[in-house]
């Protein structure tokens, strides 16, 4: 593993800044910036696999004790990463956003 996926979640990470969130932001395919989050939305064919990704989320978020708020209907998840203790994107978010896009290439 190389990059990001070989990283871990810091505790305390400091804010980014804009020029290194367009930096990180290089590594996440699929993933954008919108009002001060990392967002990208999924889309499923059914509920099950939304709802399968979910979960398998939940495992990643809790072993980087870092968690994504999450919009969950039918067949897509949106997901919103963001550090509120750091007022902003921290390098955690970009972590965190690299490992779950990575249950979808397996």
């Amino acid at each position: 593993m190389t990059g990001l996926m070989s990283q871990r979640c810091k505790e305390k990470a400091p804010k980014l800044s804009d020029a290194q969130v367009a930096e990180l932001l290089k590594q996440v395919a699929g993933w954008e910036v919108t009002g001060g989050e990392l967002t990208r939305t999924f889309s499923f064919r059914n509920y099950y696999e939304s709802m399968a990704f979910v979960n398998a989320t939940a495992w990643i978020s809790n072993g980087e004790d870092h968690h994504p708020d999450m919009e969950v209907g039918y067949n897509r998840v949106k997901m919103r990463y963001s550090t509120h203790s750091a007022g902003g994107l921290t390098e955690n978010d970009f972590i965190c956003a690299a490992k779950v896009a990575a249950l979808l290439t397996v």
